[in-house]
């Protein structure tokens, strides 16, 4: 009985690479892999032909169907603006007491003014508005330039030291370093001490006490108090902007302080400055 002979099937082409004594078969690609790479090359052309796609020097390429991200944006936000302008017209000529009273736009100022407050003034004063070391805590009743929407108003829209807007609220503090003795500044630093209730050294405050009145006296009050229309903050309460302690004291005796705020008004509408204006007055501190 003869058997069937057995097919051997012969090594396929290869494409003539040697590897350490490995060939390189040549197999064709799977055919519907090709179909799949030639469709996805054809779609590629037509996008590019259709939407934006090569970069240009101002821009890119329209594309046939003129379609644009930034262009649907632009009227999404058109679309709000338009939305929102009949409150937002209100809230601008309304008197800033009345803000609060008024439930429509009370409710527009803090959603609004809370967006911008997110937005704007939260990297230096926090997000909730408890500030941090150099930047005050809006949300207690101490306010070096006073707590009213009135205050806060002029605050925000022309800002603390800036040289962008004349009418910033300005003051400076002199760096005593230059011109009093170490001792002197010693002395006024524990004088310091005791009028806000910390510890401190009895004789050397007494000393201080001298040189408060002859150098300090004229900004932060005869009785350390502080004055609003200079910015110069109260000294007995337990409320530091950059630090009550006695190194801290010091240093701001010795070098003074000097924080800058921007100016928004030019850069924020009026009706956003009156919106976080609002927000900030309605976190607790307001006056």
């Amino acid at each position: 009985m003869s058997r069937k002979p057995v097919k051997v099937k012969a090594d396929p082409e290869t494409t003539g690479h040697v590897w350490d004594g490995i060939q390189e078969f040549n197999n064709p690609l799977p055919r519907w892999w090709l179909w799949a790479l030639y469709l996805t090359i054809i779609w590629g052309i037509g996008y590019v032909i259709a939407y934006p796609a090569w970069p240009l020097i101002s821009g890119a390429t329209p594309g046939l169907l003129g379609y644009s991200t930034r262009a649907n944006v632009a009227k999404e936000i058109q679309r709000f603006e338009d939305a929102n302008a009949p409150v937002e017209a209100k809230l601008v000529a309304a008197d800033l007491p009345a803000i609060a009273t008024d439930p429509e736009l009370a409710n527009f100022a803090k959603n609004a003014g809370g967006a911008v407050f997110r937005t704007r003034c939260a990297p230096c004063h926090g997000a909730g508005g408890a500030g941090a070391r150099g930047y005050p805590n809006l949300l207690d009743n101490d306010w070096l330039w006073g707590g009213t929407m009135e205050d806060i108003h002029q605050t925000v829209s022309h800002g603390i030291r800036n040289t962008t807007d004349p009418d910033a609220r300005y003051s400076q503090m002199p760096a005593f370093g230059e011109f009093l003795e170490p001792e002197e500044i010693d002395a006024v630093v524990n004088y310091v001490l005791a009028i806000s209730g910390q510890d401190h050294d009895a004789g050397l405050a007494e000393a201080g006490a001298v040189v408060f009145a002859d150098n300090c006296a004229a900004c932060h009050g005869e009785d350390g108090t502080g004055d609003r229309e200079q910015g110069a903050p109260n000294l007995t309460d337990a409320i530091w902007l950059y630090g009550g302690d006695p190194a801290t004291l010091t240093e701001t005796v010795t070098k003074a302080r000097f924080g800058v705020m921007p100016a928004w008004a030019g850069r924020l509408s009026e009706s956003d400055i009156r919106a976080v204006t609002a927000y900030v007055h309605g976190q607790g501190g307001g006056e």
